[in-house]
């Protein structure tokens, strides 16, 4: 059975959290502007066998919209205090996209002491270099400062950035109506002035140091997108020889092949240290 908790990281701030089953615990960070709710198909296989810890950042899903810490940093201090208060010990972290970048400050700030193992989504620890063409990033320069000077200024700007994202990057096959329309309503939950910001923090990081420090000091798993297959599988073999890569899907693929995804995690979680 899945619980809902509302959880005060800092005043008047609470993050959603959903916790379900028992065991060791799996924590489930959401990418940009979105919440938990996106790990359905995980919470619900998972919890048979750990305790699924899902978390809506804040400004994200059901958690309060907040006007201060839409940045890593600060979610990465909040997460720190989910997993005080519910007493999570030895955990695997798991961010899917700019939750990555939450597991990698995470680290920063609070070491790998109480990390067990850690699974890292479809995202280059440096998201923004101005070699798009061999590093592994979320787009050229002109790309991104379009993205965010011009469809991240409103609403609309936002709703039109998220329907052609989930439409040609999130996923490989046609959505139909009601699923876009999730996709896009989870998205919306954030405030436009706040996605902007949240997007900025996200396209300035760079974490190659931690995602070293994580791939070279416990049991860590890579998954990323086949469009990035080429590109991330180079990267990887410069930065993190010999660490472990699994190329599936598009952005979205532990929602959209869910079977194929969850093998994949539970064949790493069950791997012997």
């Amino acid at each position: 059975m899945t619980k809902e908790k509302f959880i005060e990281v800092s005043p008047g701030i609470e993050l959603s959290v959903k916790d379900a089953g028992s065991g060791d615990a799996l924590v489930l960070i959401p990418g940009w502007t979105f919440g938990a709710d996106v790990f359905h198909q995980q919470v619900e296989y998972f919890s048979k066998t750990h305790r699924v810890v899902a978390i809506d950042p804040r400004s994200q899903g059901k958690s309060t919209i907040s006007l201060q810490g839409n940045d890593y940093v600060t979610h990465a201090r909040d997460v720190a205090k989910v997993l005080e208060e519910l007493d999570l010990k030895n955990v695997t972290l798991l961010g899917w996209s700019f939750g990555c970048l939450t597991v990698w400050e995470y680290v920063r700030q609070f070491g790998l002491e109480n990390v067990k193992k850690a699974v890292l989504v479809d995202l280059s620890p440096k998201p923004l270099s101005i070699d798009h063409k061999n590093d592994w990033v979320e787009g050229s320069l002109d790309d991104i400062a379009g993205a965010y000077t011009s469809s991240l200024r409103s609403p609309a700007g936002q709703r039109a950035f998220i329907t052609e994202y989930a439409t040609e990057v999130m996923v490989q096959r046609e959505l139909d109506a009601a699923e876009l329309d999730w996709l896009v309503g989870e998205s919306m939950k954030t405030p436009y002035y706040v996605a902007a910001n949240l997007f900025a923090a996200g396209m300035f990081s760079d974490y190659r140091a931690e995602a070293e420090r994580v791939n070279n000091s416990i049991p860590a798993l890579t998954v990323a997108a086949e469009h990035w297959g080429e590109t991330a599988r180079a990267f990887m073999e410069r930065t993190a020889p010999g660490s472990q890569l699994e190329i599936l899907g598009g952005h979205l693929m532990f929602w959209e092949h869910p079977d194929r995804f969850n093998e994949l995690l539970e064949t790493f979680l069950n791997k012997e240290e």
